[in-house]
């Protein structure tokens, strides 16, 4: 059971409080596989955040509490790290700005449309905010960081504000996360493109 010893974000708060489950697959592309269950991130972040979105997003398992990521240059995050079971999404798009010499540079991936669904597991995502609409199966909201058990491996120190959930469904989803680790991404339909002044996710 791995413990994260890190310190400690237009919806309403059990929508808030999904804030990156959508996030979670589409992260995890440029995430460190971390081996066997949801393993805490080793690394400092970067200091743009990703944006997502997708059309769909199941999971069952959801567990989620408040912490901070810290960047190379020591300043700190507000994120709400959040540990998914098994999840399966639709129509993906995933994207980044990065700034270069010859101006800003859009990093871009889409997966499933047509193609078919996405499938993910295991993951833990560090996020912002999100937008969409949500719905959880046997939500515990306010329950001990330390107490959480839907998601193996995922829980904090004793004291923190934690959530919990055995299902949850988000729609219509717009979001933006820190970083992802461990688990396991199925990506059908996968494109990549990193354009000069490229367009966005959203």
């Amino acid at each position: 059971m791995t413990t994260r010893t890190q310190p400690e974000g237009r919806t309403a708060w059990k929508r808030a409080a999904a804030v990156a489950v959508p996030a979670v697959a589409a992260v995890a592309v440029m995430a460190v596989a971390m081996g066997q269950g949801a393993l805490a991130s080793s690394f400092a972040v970067s200091g743009a955040a990703l944006q997502v979105s997708a059309g769909r997003l199941t999971s069952k398992g959801l567990a989620s509490y408040v912490t901070v990521d810290r960047a190379a240059d020591g300043s700190g995050h507000p994120v709400a790290l959040l540990g998914l079971g098994e999840a399966m999404l639709s129509d993906l798009c995933q994207s980044a700005r990065v700034p270069t010499p010859v101006g800003t540079v859009v990093f871009k991936l889409t997966a499933g449309g047509k193609a078919g669904p996405i499938a993910a597991s295991d993951l833990v995502i560090d996020g912002e905010d999100l937008s969409g609409d949500a719905r959880f199966d046997q939500v515990e909201i306010g329950r001990d960081a330390a107490a959480l058990d839907t998601v193996p491996g995922v829980r904090g120190q004793p004291g923190p504000f934690g959530l919990q959930a055995t299902g949850v469904t988000v729609t219509g989803v717009r979001s933006h996360a820190r970083s992802a680790t461990g688990g396991d991404l199925r990506l059908k339909g996968l494109t990549l493109n990193v354009a000069l002044n490229g367009k966005a996710c959203f």
